[in-house]
């Protein structure tokens, strides 16, 4: 692992996603890296640095398919497993999150696998316009619902991210505020299905379903 890993207390894991295994680190304790500071300013938590169940079941999502020259977008990336695994089927892939320490890991986890992924600080509410101005084909994310702000957040940002036409695959542990993303979007005309998903990745307070998102933007 690369040396912006250093000072961290890791744990590296192989992760199974379908024909693929995978090293990847992350740390070992997410409470470890609290920072009052930073809550006291916008309420922010290191959610990032868990590999959580919706990050497992997105990423075998990607692996089954061929995204040969597709341009992907995986928001709040954490340490970047659905992004390495998107890279590794063939697609341009941007991973984001507004922690830069997530940056950092998803970074070397990439390298570590072989893939070629850039990395971009995001803020879901004050998007740079660069990035806005490049439409994706496919945005994804895992358990970005977890608070009740996420929902109209990305509800305003995905139709700045895609193109017409374009797919949103978000995966999510049946968190409560799902519908501040998916009202305002299918009010708009967009496309919306839900699949569940039963998982055997290590479970939490959310159990063993994970709810799948598509939604695909309007226009296409």
């Amino acid at each position: 692992m690369t040396d912006s890993l250093a000072g961290f207390d890791l744990v590296i894991q192989e992760v199974a996603v379908g024909a693929l295994t995978l090293t990847v680190a992350r740390p070992r304790s997410a409470e470890d890296l609290i920072d009052e500071d930073d809550y006291a300013r916008d309420e922010r938590l290191p959610y990032w640095a868990e590999l959580w169940p919706s990050a497992h079941v997105l990423a075998a999502v990607l692996e089954a398919r061929d995204l040969t020259g597709a341009r992907v977008v995986e928001l709040g990336c954490g340490i970047g497993l659905p992004a390495i695994v998107a890279a590794l089927r063939g697609a341009d892939v941007l991973a984001t999150d507004w922690y830069d320490d997530a940056l950092g890991f998803a970074r070397a986890n990439a390298g570590a696998a072989g893939a070629r992924v850039a990395t971009r600080l995001v803020d879901w509410n004050a998007p740079p316009a660069d990035l806005t101005a490049a439409a994706a084909d496919l945005v994804v994310g895992a358990d970005l619902l977890y608070e009740e702000r996420n929902g109209p957040a990305l509800a305003g940002l995905l139709p700045l991210l895609l193109r017409p036409g374009g797919e949103a695959l978000i995966a999510d542990p049946r968190r409560p505020h799902a519908d501040g993303l998916l009202l305002p979007l299918t009010a708009a005309g967009w496309g919306h299905t839900r699949t569940e998903v039963r998982h055997s990745a290590r479970q939490d307070e959310s159990g063993p379903v994970i709810h799948l998102h598509r939604l695909v933007a309007p226009g296409g």
